[in-house]
């Protein structure tokens, strides 16, 4: 058996700047300083955060609920989800998948989000797994702080019994939100060059991106082809069919229908994908985030994300071709 060797992932790491919160939580049972519980405090999300202090009032069991400005920022930090991320990421075609059809699937394959993002079609099982791995961006400043803030509704005219005119104002509410200012995120992230490379065409393994007529594979391949060089058109990447694509190290070389992309191919992807990370930003419910710096480790070892333990060990450029998982077996 020959061993598969080559880049096996892409991993980079993040630093992102900001001001303010982009990722809420949403209203969050408190108690207030008169010791009565608050459903009107905004919190944004918090690693590790519970809003129970762990002390039990009595016998049932009931915990007793924090306070507002109990909150420790350097051990719940602010951070943003990656799904936030990853909505943001590709927001230019955020909702394009809620009309994704078994009769249109070739539109959303020959696309970023198709190839990157992924996706899954509930009504045939069609789907994509996504090659790219990101985690959370969690902020290293912890400059949070507590706010309380109030609203007034306006005055209304009302009208006497005896025909004057009196002014009534509405009720107040006062609230009260955790805020932050200035912000700096950490994050990291992987580009799976198996899943990338690999385009299934085939129910077998219960992985097909979509179904395919008979003859309909070579056009697909030629479709894919054309929309990664007009990522790039500087360059000549390949899309190549086959009707029996084998993993190797498999026992017993049982393959499926699918599509193969070359080095060049994989590469345009990977520079595509690095390019949209490096300019993401994030403004939204009054702050802001954006994409200070990118790493980057062409990772051709065994150890995942070594770029977290040992920056001394990345390759920050490519030493090798990116891995063939798979091989043509006629």
């Amino acid at each position: 058996m020959n061993k598969i060797t080559g880049i096996r992932s892409v991993d980079f790491k993040i630093t992102a700047l900001g001001y303010g919160v982009v990722n809420w939580n949403g209203p969050t049972k408190l108690v207030g300083d008169d010791g009565m519980d608050q459903n009107n405090h905004t919190l944004p999300k918090l690693r590790g955060y519970s809003n129970l202090s762990g002390k039990i009032k009595d016998e049932t069991g009931f915990k007793y609920k924090k306070h507002a400005s109990d909150i420790n920022f350097k051990e719940t930090p602010l951070y943003i989800s990656q799904n936030c991320i990853r909505h943001h990421l590709f927001r230019d075609q955020a909702y394009d998948l809620h009309y994704a059809k078994d009769k249109n699937l070739l539109d959303i394959l020959t696309s970023i989000t198709g190839l990157i993002r992924g996706y899954v079609v509930p009504s045939s099982q069609c789907k994509r797994t996504s090659p790219l791995l990101l985690e959370d961006f969690v902020d290293q400043l912890g400059n949070g702080n507590f706010e309380q803030l109030s609203s007034s509704s306006s005055t209304e005219e009302i009208t006497k019994p005896d025909g004057t005119k009196d002014y009534k104002r509405g009720e107040n509410s006062i609230f009260s939100k955790t805020t932050f200012g200035e912000t700096e995120y950490l994050a990291y992230g992987s580009i799976s060059i198996e899943q990338l490379e690999f385009i299934s065409l085939d129910k077998k393994f219960d992985r097909a991106t979509m179904v395919i007529k008979q003859g309909e594979g070579e056009k697909i391949a030629e479709a894919l082809q054309t929309f990664i060089k007009n990522l790039d058109p500087s360059r000549e990447p390949k899309a190549v069919f086959h009707p029996n694509y084998v993993r190797g190290g498999t026992i017993f070389e049982e393959g499926e229908t699918g599509i193969l992309l070359d080095n060049v191919a994989i590469d345009i992807l990977v520079q595509e994908t690095l390019r949209m990370i490096s300019e993401l930003n994030i403004r939204q419910a009054k702050g802001y985030m954006y994409v200070e710096s990118v790493l980057v480790d062409y990772n051709d070892s065994h150890k995942m994300m070594r770029i977290k333990r040992s920056v001394g060990d990345i390759n920050e450029t490519p030493k090798a071709p990116y891995a063939v998982y798979f091989y043509a077996k006629n």
